[in-house]
């Protein structure tokens, strides 16, 4: 023990020399500390919620930040976060198609300042948005999709890729040659809200639709590999006892109270699948790890009770990255789930399995959880609307965590207004999560349909333009300039948020980071002792990380977290939400370790499909990703909005409008 402590305290802690008696009554203390605390064995507290909890709506994270942002530079904008790998792959010489990198502005004062354009490729400020490279259809301009197609979905090849190779391998274009899977049929893309009225109106039943949609998982899910678990003896029961519960409402007049049984609730019906991290009793929750293969959940999470209050049909379990540790769901437990937009390239994570199934117009709504990103990601990845909302907004109860301090759960949707609808069912105060806030969400889904008139005006819309020119692919910043042009052009007020207002995203990152793999790491520690090799060996190896962060190290982060989420609200107080795009980069391919930005070195895929959507986690904000364009590979892209703690409805409103520009996806 001696010895340890002598090698951290002078290569750990960076110490001097250090009297030798020092070391060796440290060395005794911590000795016997330490053999109290491991004789307790940890794993007895199962799943037991820690006594912390981040409320990002108190008034302490709204006081006036007190570091400028060149001290929080001080932990640069890039580098290592013990994400991706340490030695990433070296950039390879004369690599074809690499874009030319993009002269950068001065940088800002820390201003506000109006953004009368559109942001340019070059970091200048520009106007309307031409079209995508290689003739792909930008935001607004898809076309309707033709009605009809086989009732057993569609597998066809995916679109060939135009446009130069930005970042590829050498002498590729960036999406790879394949195929895509999208859901046929009447009943295919239809929304949970019409879903509801169908149901209410007796147009369909629970169980016919029930059954359709379990043959289509059936067809499709073999090319998705979306699902972990059907429970289709379940659902159908469900199903034919939500059909019997319409009979008896019918027969009492069709109004709630009179007398013939409850009113359709706001998810009556509605065919809805779990992250499977999320506890559904009597079905297993593998949290995608051979570490919890046989496990079966003894009791349903309070965000599944919810659902099924709310009328939902669960269909089964959806494939995460391993404990949500990964940002493209491609573990050796389950294998890689593929993109629906190209059977070649990922889903994205760690909730790709719920991304693949909603992308793929499967199911109308899947839930999915976020921190660092794990909704949003896969929602941009597959063409989905995806909200994380405020933290602590969701409870917790009944599902694997990551890091508890930044686990978000939401909804991953086939439209905003959908989104709105299961956010107000899963929302409200639970006496087993002590994050859980108690504040209501009300009003979201007639937010949602407020911002699908097109009515911007009165808003003012914070353009986060540094995170936006910063490694940035130009599928993506083309698809962005589209959509800042629309929302212009839909009255709203656009501000650009200099680099004095927020410090790069890379600093929110590495906090999101340190905080995840100390969290997750004390969360594994006992599985760890006694089942390393069940691990996969990426998974592994962050929690192996979190094991050699020391305390400070965890409450130094925790403290940044306090100054970031106290310059995100000085922030917010001038615009009412922020925009970047959810993803530096179109939906990588499968296995693809690195992508190389214009002018920059090699970035790994996993810090870059973080890097945008991590920093907030941090605050707490609520977030929504919206698909705004198909870009020239043929992949969807994503916008953020970005609100203030608990305004999901004006995030939802924003949303929407982009939605309603957008139109369409060409599927």
């Amino acid at each position: 023990m001696e010895e340890l402590v002598r090698s951290m305290a002078e290569q750990l802690l960076r110490r001097g020399s250090v009297d030798d008696e020092v070391i060796r009554e440290t060395a005794a203390r911590l000795e016997g500390l330490v053999a109290r605390l491991r004789a307790f064995g940890e794993e007895v507290l199962g799943e037991t919620l820690p006594a912390m909890a981040f409320d990002p709506g108190h008034p302490a994270y709204r006081v006036a930040p007190g570091l400028p942002v060149a001290a929080l530079e001080r932990l640069g904008a890039t580098g290592g976060t013990g994400y991706g790998a340490a030695r990433p792959v070296a950039r390879p010489a004369g690599a074809d198609g690499a874009a030319r990198p993009a002269p950068r502005p001065a940088a800002g004062e820390g201003t506000t300042r109006p953004v009368p354009g559109a942001i340019a490729a070059g970091g200048t400020l520009a106007g309307p948005a031409e079209q995508a490279p290689g003739g792909a259809p930008v935001a607004g301009t898809a076309e309707p999709v033709p009605a009809g197609g086989p009732v057993a979905g569609r597998v066809e090849p995916a679109p060939a890729a135009g446009g130069r190779a930005h970042g590829a391998p050498p002498g590729q274009p960036w999406a790879a040659p394949g195929r895509r899977v999208m859901a046929g049929g009447p009943l295919a893309g239809m929304s949970a809200g019409e879903l509801v009225e169908a149901f209410r109106t007796g147009r369909l039943g629970v169980e016919e639709v029930t059954r359709y949609v379990l043959q289509q998982i059936e067809v499709l899910d073999p090319h998705l590999h979306a699902f972990v678990t059907v429970t289709a003896e379940q659902a159908l029961e469900a199903a034919r006892h939500r059909d019997a519960e319409l009979v008896r409402w019918r027969r009492g007049g069709g109004e709630a109270g009179g007398g013939g049984g409850e009113a359709p609730g706001p998810l009556f019906g509605v065919p809805v699948a779990l992250k499977d991290l999320i506890d559904l009793a009597g079905v297993p929750t593998t949290a995608g790890s051979r570490v919890r293969a046989g496990h079966v959940a003894q009791a349903s999470a309070t965000v599944v009770r919810r659902l099924e209050a709310a009328g939902a049909v669960i269909v089964g379990k959806t494939a995460t990255h391993e404990f949500a540790f990964g940002a493209t769901t491609d573990t050796p437990f389950h294998g890689p789930v593929h993109n629906p937009w190209n059977l070649e390239h990922s889903a994205g994570g760690s909730s790709g399995g719920s991304g693949a199934v909603v992308g793929a117009g499967l199911l109308p709504v899947a839930l999915g959880t976020d921190t660092g990103g794990s909704i949003r990601i896969p929602a941009a990845a597959c063409g989905t609307v995806g909200l994380k909302p405020t933290y602590g907004r969701v409870s917790r109860h009944g599902t694997v965590p990551l890091s508890w301090s930044l686990d978000h759960t939401g909804p991953l949707a086939a439209t905003v207004a959908d989104a709105a609808r299961v956010l107000e069912v899963l929302a409200g105060p639970d006496p087993l999560d002590p994050a859980a806030l108690g504040a209501p969400a009300r009003g979201l889904v007639q937010a949602a349909e407020a911002g699908a008139t097109g009515d911007l005006r009165g808003l003012r819309i914070g353009v986060l333009a540094d995170w936006a020119r910063d490694r940035i692919h130009p599928e993506v910043e083309q698809a962005f300039r589209g959509a800042l042009r629309q929302l212009g052009d839909m009255g709203a007020e656009l501000v650009e948020i200099g680099d004095a207002d927020l410090p790069p995203a890379g600093v929110l990152t590495l906090v999101n980071r340190l905080l995840a793999l100390a969290e997750g790491g004390a969360y594994h520690a006992a599985t760890l002792a006694r089942r390393a090799g069940d691990y996969s060996q990426e998974v592994r190896i962050r929690f192996e990380l979190g094991q050699f962060l020391l305390a400070r190290d965890y409450l130094l982060a925790q403290r940044l977290r306090t100054e970031l989420a106290r310059r995100a609200a000085a922030v917010m107080e001038r615009c009412h939400v922020l925009v970047v795009p959810t993803l530096p980069i179109p939906a990588p391919r499968l296995g693809q370790a690195t992508w190389t930005p214009a002018g920059a070195e090699p970035e790994p895929v996993p810090e870059a499909l973080i890097r945008l959507t991590a920093p907030f986690n941090v605050t707490g904000q609520p977030a929504l990703s919206v698909p705004v364009a198909v870009g020239a590979s043929g992949l969807p892209l994503g916008v953020q909005v970005v609100g203030r703690v608990l305004d999901e409805a004006t995030v939802l409103r924003v949303g929407a409008a982009l939605e309603q520009a957008r139109g369409p996806l060409p599927r």
